[in-house]
């Protein structure tokens, strides 16, 4: 009998280290090891998130500059990395073949060796200005209303984001999605248009219910949203479709309906305020500081079109018990991969993180070879981080690289740890669920500089490429 409980506990083993082996999980530390991986991408694009020959840690001195990282050190705990799923990257993704659909959402979205393991989705609560057309979920034909939602449906949503999103929750079923509306039907707003406008007091209850059915129609297809916030951009009404909304209103809508309805129907979708750039600090902080609107927000998202990165420790310092988010950076099509590299690593990732942000997500993730499809007066220069052409060619654009450079490394339920930023070396620091440490860095400057990784009294030597990025892993 114990011979078969002990060939049991082996065969239990064995198959335990099969499937960490299979997922591309190491929970090798440098006290086991004593190596490091390296992953690098190069601004001329010679090398992209290809694996760098291992390092070794070592008692060496030596007057590099140094990056130590202090693993005692303990910061906030990561939601995900990821990208807009837009009703356009869905329609994009959906013209592949399936063997090349199926193979392009096991590397976008598993855990293998070979994947990237994006964790968070932003989706659109109707179209969003990446969709071919724009819609609501309730559209009515002009001077009339549907106070009751008899009328609500997905509508285009069925069609694509829908189905798609299924197809990722089972290779994912963690994955952590956010709602976000441009614009709701144009009925309930002031101006009867898709474009600006602002919602109407008197439908601010039908606007709630219209979120109670969106949530309850996407969980009937087993889609979970895990948060929303009440306005895309609510300070940029000159989009297609958008809305116009000041603090004080959004306050008055979270305190006297929005909140109060999701607490009696036990709705657990968080509510995030603001999810627009970070010039404007104030916006979400006037709603957190509202005492009836307060315990109906888990926190704040931000974009940076405009601003700085650390409006998002601003608001963290001042409310810190609730979170921040980073909801949306686009790449350009009259940009480089080099600017664009440099820049949102830096910002993006690597600066939101190191100012509290539980997630980072980039914007589009896929487009055709002509940025399409965008609604009339949408962004006709939003360049996905795939672009998949008529005969199925899929290019991995810049934003592939500056999201995978963290999302194939820092699982959700990853900790920020303490590290310094040493002259032109950004950087941030992770420690994984399985006890890996993962560090990201930047080189922001115009020469290669060679410097020391420190940690636990040991360090490596490494030289990293002027713009270029590399997440170390040990």
């Amino acid at each position: 009998m114990k011979n078969i409980n002990k060939k049991l506990q082996i065969l239990l083993l064995l198959l335990f280290i099969a499937v960490q082996v299979k997922c591309g999980i190491s929970k090798q530390s440098v006290a086991s090891s004593g190596k490091a991986e390296a992953w690098i991408t190069t601004t001329d694009e010679s090398s992209k998130l290809q694996k760098q020959n291992d390092l070794v840690f070592n008692t060496e001195i030596n007057s590099n500059q140094t990056i130590e990282v202090n693993p005692a050190q303990k910061f906030q705990t990561i939601e995900g990395f990821g990208f807009s799923l837009t009703g356009g990257s869905a329609q994009a993704i959906l013209k592949l073949d399936k063997a090349k659909k199926e193979a392009l959402l096991q590397e976008l979205f598993s855990n293998k060796k070979d994947a990237i393991g994006l964790s968070y989705l932003r989706i659109s609560i109707g179209a969003s200005d990446l969709n071919e057309r724009v819609f609501s979920y309730d559209d009515r034909p002009e001077g009339q209303t549907d106070l009751k939602l008899e009328h609500f449906n997905l509508g285009p949503d069925l069609q694509d984001v829908v189905p798609l999103l299924k197809e990722i929750l089972a290779i994912n079923p963690k994955i952590k999605i956010m709602g976000s509306p441009w614009s709701p039907p144009v009925w309930m707003k002031d101006n009867g248009s898709s474009k600006g406008g602002s919602l109407q007091p008197q439908y601010y209850q039908a606007y709630v219910e219209y979120f109670l059915k969106y949530i309850q129609a996407m969980k009937s297809h087993g889609i979970v949203i895990d948060a929303i916030t009440p306005q895309n951009e609510p300070l940029h009404p000159g989009n297609n479709p958008s809305m116009y909304m000041t603090a004080l209103q959004q306050a008055e809508f979270i305190k006297s309906n929005l909140g109060p309805t999701f607490a009696k129907a036990k709705i657990k979708t968080k509510i995030v305020v603001y999810d627009h750039n970070c010039n404007k600090p104030e916006y979400p902080l006037a709603i957190l500081n509202d005492p009836k609107a307060l315990p109906f927000v888990a926190g704040s998202a931000f974009h940076l079109y405009e601003g700085d990165i650390s409006a998002l420790s601003k608001v963290h310092d001042a409310f810190p018990d609730k979170d921040v988010y980073f909801t949306e950076q686009y790449t350009g099509s009259g940009s480089s991969f080099e600017s664009d590299l440099k820049w949102s690593v830096k910002n993006v990732v690597i600066g939101s993180m190191r100012n509290w942000s539980v997630n980072a997500l980039s914007w589009g993730l896929a487009n055709d070879e002509y940025y399409k499809p965008f609604t009339p007066g949408g962004c006709s220069t939003c360049k996905g981080a795939l672009m998949i052409d008529q005969n199925q060619n899929i290019k991995r654009e810049v934003g592939y690289y500056i999201i995978a450079h963290a999302s194939k490394f820092v699982p959700e339920g990853s900790v920020r740890i303490g590290s310094n930023n040493r002259g032109n070396l950004y950087n941030v620091a992770f420690k994984t669920p399985y006890g890996q440490i993962v560090l990201v860095v930047e080189n922001d400057g115009t020469a290669a500089e060679t410097f020391n990784i420190k940690y636990n009294q040991k360090q490596i030597s490494t030289t990293l490429n002027a713009g270029a990025v590399a997440t170390y892993v040990w």
